[in-house]
């Protein structure tokens, strides 16, 4: 016999409430709820989910009394999702309604609902969200919030566009009922969000129809049960990923363990010297951060460098949504540990990240995708600050800030959207803002460039991304200003940090390769650019050439006339204010004039501009080789040559695993605590010479000592002058002068009373307790200029010589 609707009541541990829902379901339906008072051919499903109580026997007693009733029983207790598939499963409705036990929304409210399916949806799910939702009876306030946190992250990870996905009363037509849960997996609470994910991706109509609901006693659901749902959707998304991805992953991972293999073992033992001192610097970062979150300090500035005056942290990209979740690990293995992970695994990160968005923007093939990405991620520049520059090589966030762009344009969610993107710059304000500068900068010439050839295109997405981005905006903004007022307004701000007049590329960096690459030469690569960690273009000439012909092959495609408009103007814009003409006398103003004393651009090292570049390339790379893969096309001998080509541009700019040299330890004074016995309260150790950023050894003595002791100069970012100009290292100070300039000529002045005096002045206002001489070139000048300016031998202790000043200045 056909039935017209069937009724499945999941029950566990239900039977204080489950027979008057019976009864009423039963009286409701038997009354005829269908327009015109018809009388519905129904069946009435009760499954038992293993209860424990008297549930079942109720149950029973039903199924005895109407022969419409069934009942389903299951041996042992196994969750929600389990219960309703075999509820569903053994439906034979034109029409399914799956409502709790407890009728928290009434069955009169079916006819709503069924009048949905009626106008031609397939599914119509009760909703307590909305101003024409009735609440009758509210939960508890904070039972309330909780719910309504937990659905919004339910909605935002799996299903946007629909605002309750927890209410239990919900009608699907039969037969796509039956094919969703026979489709499902999940057995617990998150069954709802699965069975909606399926009818979106299916193309099928879902109603969300504003219900009357009151809370009941006795609820089976608990606040943290929105997290088991999440958990269930993140475990149903991992189970999704196919094999073939999951080997990409590995392959950008291993492509990453490789680079930092010099490392791979006791990284805390080992230094790479490219990164000159900025893997000093940055260990200490990772150090003061891990310290700033076990003491509840404030990360966003700190005394231990720089003291007495301190350091604004925010202010010099301390990586705050990378140094504070990877905290545990630095409290466990220690600073270097900590950052050479983050840095392999937020490179592996980033290529994976290009890959998605190629894959899923530009091409299905997942071969070109992995070659696109493999250079957006791998590309000289970015091996180049691979030394140690996370801000500038662990870039996973941008993809997916360029996919949440695109999808503005698209106009279909544009304030979930928005409120996304919102959220994404704000993390990546917090992994780089510079970086993110860039990206915004490569995006705007891309959207300029396709605008221009398809304007159809463009006007259509101008209205939706203008108010996505407003979105964006009123997102982001509350959540940075308080960081980004410490950053430009806080303690030790500065305006903008200068660079200099060479800080852009030669147009000959951008066909030579790079000191890493294969076919790289530390003599010309050096030659081209400020320093090993500042090789910024160097994509090698076959590359080059090798974009230009696919540029013209591909032209007609306006996607291919954007990204090379892209690398482009890039390319042009990193030579700065003004750049040489190779092989000539030749200055000719550069394109980056108009910017170069622009708020936030002036701070910019003009030659990064050319990493826009590498993502640019890359796809254009997997546009080309897409074409030459499609599998529907036989190979032929002119597309095994453009394989072979492609392959033989990339080839001399393959990176090379990064140079790692056994690394100096601190002496026994700081790694056996001896400096404990020579500091006061509140008192700082001073290195001979101070820390600055040529030589900032005295960090790694820091984080060896646990951050135990402050340190005047330093290695960082601050203010100089009563314009607050942004430069390296601390303000100097005469004593500090002295030191560096003797560190650096190897020569001991004659000192006068006078210098004694600054120096008396220096370490007063350093408030120092010790001063400490380590070995190192030119140590015995640097000892002789202490002495003079102290008047006193020094003394030899486990490894160093020291100056107590408790005993004398």
């Amino acid at each position: 016999m056909s039935v017209d609707l069937t009724v499945v009541v999941p029950a566990y541990n239900e039977e204080r409430r489950l027979a008057p829902t019976l009864d009423a379901i039963r009286a409701y339906l038997d009354d005829g709820y269908a327009e015109g008072g018809e009388r519905p051919r129904w069946e009435l499903i009760v499954v038992d989910d293993g209860s424990t109580d008297g549930t079942l026997d109720i149950a029973a007693d039903a199924e005895a009394a109407d022969s419409r009733v069934q009942l389903i029983h299951s041996d042992r207790n196994r969750g929600k999702g389990h219960a309703l598939r075999l509820g569903v499963l053994a439906s034979r409705g034109d029409r399914v309604l799956i409502t709790d036990a407890d009728l928290a929304t009434p069955i009169e409210e079916l006819e709503c609902l069924d009048k949905a399916l009626t106008d031609g949806h397939t599914a119509a799910i009760g909703s307590r969200a909305g101003a024409d939702a009735t609440i009758e009876a509210h939960q508890h306030r904070l039972r309330e919030l909780l719910g309504r946190t937990g659905n919004f992250l339910i909605r935002t990870v799996a299903v946007p566009g629909i605002r309750d996905t927890q209410c239990g009363f919900k009608l699907f037509d039969g037969d796509h009922a039956r094919a969703a849960f026979a489709a499902s997996r999940l057995r617990g609470w998150g069954i709802d969000v699965e069975i909606l994910q399926y009818f979106r991706r299916s193309g099928w109509p879902v109603a969300e129809v504003p219900v009357r609901w009151a809370h009941q006693e006795g609820s089976k659901v608990r606040p943290f049960d929105y997290v088991k749902v999440l958990a269930e959707l993140t475990s149903l998304k991992a189970r999704t990923v196919r094999p073939v991805d999951l080997l990409v992953a590995a392959l950008f991972l291993s492509m990453a363990v490789t680079l930092y293999s010099g490392r791979l073992i006791a990284p805390g033992d080992r230094y790479l010297p490219d990164s000159l001192q900025d893997q000093n610097q940055w260990e200490w970062f990772f150090a003061v951060t891990a310290d700033n979150v076990r003491h509840l300090h404030n990360p966003l500035f700190t005394t231990l460098q720089n003291a007495p005056d301190g350091v604004n942290l925010m202010a010099n990209t301390v990586m705050l949504g990378l140094s504070v979740p990877f905290a545990p690990v630095t409290w466990l293995f220690g600073p270097a540990v900590a950052l050479n992970a983050a840095m392999t695994l937020g490179l592996a990160a980033t290529g994976v990240a290009w890959y998605w968005l190629i894959r899923k923007r530009l091409v299905r093939h997942r071969g070109a995708a992995v070659v696109g990405a493999a250079l957006a991620a791998f590309a000289p520049p970015m091996i180049s600050h691979a030394h140690a520059h996370p801000n500038f090589m662990v870039l996973f966030m941008i993809p997916l800030i360029i996919d949440r762009a695109l999808r503005l344009c698209e106009g279909t969610r544009v304030r979930r959207d928005g409120v996304v993107l919102g959220l994404f710059t704000t993390y990546q304000i917090f992994l780089g803002e510079e970086p993110l500068l860039l990206a915004a900068m490569g995006m705007l010439l891309f959207a300029a460039a396709y605008g221009f050839v398809r304007r159809d295109v463009a006007r259509d997405a101008f209205r939706p991304l203008a108010r996505g981005l407003g979105v964006a905006v009123a997102v982001t903004a509350p959540l940075v200003a308080f960081p980004l007022y410490w950053q430009f307004f806080g303690p030790q701000s500065y305006a903008s940090v200068l660079h200099g007049d060479n800080a852009g590329n030669s147009p000959l960096a951008l066909l030579s390769f790079a000191e890493r690459s294969l076919a790289g030469s530390e003599e010309t690569a050096n030659a081209l650019a400020q320093n090993p960690t500042e090789q910024n273009a160097f994509y090698g000439w076959p590359l080059v050439a090798l974009a230009f012909a696919i540029v013209v092959r591909f032209w007609e495609r306006a996607v291919v006339k954007a990204l090379a408009f892209t690398a482009v103007a890039a390319a042009l814009l990193s030579l700065g204010p003004k750049f040489r003409i190779p092989l000539t006398d030749i200055v000719l103003p550069g394109p980056w004039a108009p910017l170069a004393h622009a708020p936030l651009f002036e701070s910019v090292i003009e030659s990064r501009v050319a990493m826009v570049c590498a993502p640019a390339l890359g796809m254009l790379l997997a546009l080309a080789l897409a074409r030459l893969l499609a599998p529907e096309r036989p190979m032929t001998a002119t597309r095994y040559a453009g394989v072979a080509a492609v392959a033989l541009a990339l080839l001399p700019i393959v990176p090379a695993p990064l140079r790692a040299v056994e690394r100096e330890q601190a002496p026994a004074f700081i790694a056996d605590g001896t400096w404990r016995k020579y500091l006061g309260e509140g008192e700082s150790l001073v290195p001979v010479p101070l820390p600055d950023p040529a030589a900032a050894t005295a960090l790694h003595w820091q984080t060896t000592a646990d951050l135990g002791f402050s340190l005047p100069g330093g290695y960082f970012n601050g203010p100089w002058g009563p314009e607050r100009i942004g430069i390296y290292g601390a303000s100097p100070r005469n004593t500090s002068n002295l030191l560096r300039d003797v560190r650096d000529s190897g020569r001991a002045p004659k000192l006068t009373d006078a210098w004694r005096e600054a120096a008396r002045e220096d370490l007063a206002y350093w408030k120092a307790g010790v001063l400490v001489l380590a070995p190192q070139p030119h140590d015995a000048a640097l000892r002789e200029t202490v002495e003079q300016l102290l008047d006193r031998p020094g003394k030899w202790v486990d490894g160093v010589w020291i100056w107590d000043l408790h005993r004398g200045s």
